[in-house]
């Protein structure tokens, strides 16, 4: 009398696998949480260390950034201030080494978040496979249940058992079924939420990525203009030195000009005193030089330098010149201010005035035996002949297209060159 086959088909199902399955004191739904929050904790775990490394390659990003301002900074005032190219090339290859490393960077952050990007879509898979699964399970108990609407009164579960203990488990079975149904629905509510969240994520993830991206570009695009610059710069560089040993080649064919164009001079004027004395009372011109002599050699050391100079550029002697050769400097080489005066160091007789190699003009002053030069010379205040007095103008040093002013000064006794720093105060 309790039984009826359709109630007890559909008491048989709530009491059946699928049912103890789904309810079983909540196992299978924990069991479910369980492997999500599994899913997400792995997520989750890696996300502190790509933080870290994030941070550190953000970090070493705007110190290198900071590094390329400088040289940035470094490179236009060499280039304002005309500096050597190889200091100019020096700065661009810094500024390409920082640039890259920049590269490697911004290379190093996308990797991180191709990872990262990597783990959430994973997530978002095995999220919508879990979210899919839940929504086919509930579809089956709903359809089950819409099934056995007809069998599903509560007073007919209660009646139709064969004990009282059979119709309170029916009632339990009933009840844990409802609350599963509103706990299913209420859990695919929550994972299609977590879902949404996960995919917002990655659509940010996305736009890092393309803004990454641009940045490696912009950056490689700069690293290729600087490649191009350095090149420029070192066909410059090259052209530069190249010119720049002619000019050396030059100057010092001119140096060796002038020192044999002044000794041939010196020569010239020994030949002529030895043929003035010869023509003239031998006795008198010997006495007139040997006083002229002892007047200048008794002044060894106290003499004035014959110009304001800023730096001595080349010391009396033997020298190997930038392009390798060497060279005799028989007198002392002054860089001087532009214009700047030219005063005879003792009392004597303008015996030469001429025209150096290299178009400027010297000055021969006689002092007995002793002479002094004065060569590079932009201007002369003097003519041959004529009587000088100490600290006399006898013009002015030469200046040079690029504002720069470079005065010889020699001195000799007879044929021989000797250093004038030791007759100089």
């Amino acid at each position: 009398m309790w039984s009826t086959p359709r109630i007890m088909t559909s008491s048989v199902f709530l009491a059946g696998t699928d049912i103890s399955s789904c309810l079983g004191k909540g196992q299978w739904l924990r069991l479910w949480r369980g492997v999500v929050v599994a899913v997400l904790l792995c997520g989750v775990a890696a996300v502190p260390a790509y933080s870290q490394s994030k941070k550190q390659l953000e970090k070493d990003k705007a110190r290198v950034e900071q590094e390329i301002k400088r040289l940035n900074s470094d490179l236009a005032k060499a280039k304002k201030s005309s500096k050597s190219s190889q200091q100019q090339i020096a700065l661009l290859e810094k500024k390409i080494a920082e640039r890259t490393r920049l590269i490697n960077n911004l290379g190093g952050q996308l990797n991180l978040l191709d990872e990262q990007m990597g783990r959430t879509q994973d997530s978002i898979s095995l999220m919508q496979t879990q979210i899919d699964s839940l929504k086919r399970e509930y579809a089956h108990v709903v359809r089950v249940l819409y099934g056995e609407r007809g069998n599903l009164d509560r007073m007919v579960l209660l009646l139709d058992t064969k004990s009282y203990n059979y119709a309170y488990l029916r009632t339990k079975y009933f009840r844990d079924y409802s609350r599963y149904r509103r706990r299913q629905a209420a859990f695919i509510h929550q994972k299609e939420v977590e879902l949404q969240d996960v995919g917002v994520a990655l659509a940010r993830q996305q736009r890092e990525k393309a803004d990454l991206l641009a940045q490696e570009r912009r950056q490689k695009e700069a690293l290729s203009q600087e490649q191009k610059q350095r090149q420029q710069s070192l066909k410059k560089s090259k052209q530069q030195e190249k010119d720049l040993q002619a000019q050396i080649s030059r100057k010092e064919k001119q140096k060796r000009q002038l020192q044999q164009q002044i000794q041939r001079l010196i020569n010239e004027e020994i030949a002529k005193s030895r043929k003035k004395q010869q023509g003239s009372s031998k006795g008198a011109a010997n006495g007139a030089e040997v006083a002229a002599n002892d007047k200048f050699s008794g002044s060894k050391g106290k003499y004035a330098w014959p110009v304001q100079f800023t730096k001595v550029v080349r010391e009396y002697g033997r020298y190997t010149h930038a392009s390798g050769g060497q060279n005799m400097n028989n007198g002392i080489d002054l860089a001087c201010r532009s214009g700047a005066a030219v005063q005879c160091v003792a009392e004597g007789t303008v015996s030469r005035v001429f025209t150096c190699p290299n178009g400027t003009k010297g000055i021969i002053v006689r002092h007995g035996e002793y002479m002094t030069v004065y060569a590079n010379m932009g201007t002369v205040a003097v003519k041959e002949g004529a009587k000088v007095a100490a600290r006399q103008n006898l013009g002015t040093v030469y200046t040079q297209s690029d504002g720069t002013a470079e005065f010889s000064f020699q001195l000799w006794k007879g044929t021989t060159s000797l250093n004038p720093r030791a007759w100089l105060k």
